[in-house]
């Protein structure tokens, strides 16, 4: 499951002034959520109830969420305005449940086998989060504009440009969980994996 939180725009005009190329960084955190069980069924029982929301009532095993803030770097000449940088910071952040009651060798290593799975999953969403933040700075590095001296045309194209990409990246998202979640998918496949006896 993924969540994405935000979307902004930051510029910032330079004029002339040679920059080292910054790129996008990624910060990363992992937290967790804590549950109990002495069965695969009821790990799974605490898990819907204690999970990440998505949505209003449901929850979700793991949850990938993420936020991006964009700085861009103009260079202003003779009325014209060129993106030379597009530096966008993403917050990266995944949760999971960790048991923390004691568990027998077998739910153990059931469990394992679980949070293997889930983890992959989730390391598909931050691989795409990671894959838009690289195609969104393509997407406005060099756009130029004329007849722009305050550089407004090129921030609102380039801020266009972002959040077309989002939204590509965005539909991938949630076609891979479509996939991942459907009857008989992935998810299905380790849940039921975890609670058989």
């Amino acid at each position: 499951m993924r969540l994405k939180v935000l979307t902004c725009l930051v510029a910032v005009a330079a004029l002339y002034a040679p920059q080292a190329s910054a790129g996008s960084k990624i910060r990363v955190e992992t937290r967790t959520y804590d549950v109990t069980g002495a069965s695969g069924i009821e790990l799974i029982q605490n898990i819907n109830r204690k999970g990440p929301k998505r949505g209003f009532m449901a929850h979700a095993i793991a949850l990938t969420a993420y936020s991006a803030s964009w700085d861009l770097v103009m260079l202003r000449r003779n009325g014209s305005c060129r993106v030379r940088q597009a530096n966008g910071t993403m917050d990266l952040v995944f949760t999971f449940p960790r048991v923390v009651s004691p568990m027998s060798p077998a739910l153990k290593r059931r469990w394992s086998r679980f949070m293997a799975g889930t983890h992959a999953h989730e390391a598909t969403h931050g691989r795409l989060a990671r894959d838009m933040m690289r195609a969104a700075e393509r997407s406005a590095v060099g756009l130029e504009t004329t007849d722009d001296p305050s550089c407004s045309k090129a921030r609102r194209e380039a801020g266009r440009r972002i959040e077309a990409v989002s939204a590509q990246y965005e539909a991938k998202q949630k076609a891979f969980d479509v996939t991942e979640h459907r009857g008989g998918g992935h998810v299905e496949h380790l849940v039921l994996a975890l609670i058989k006896p």
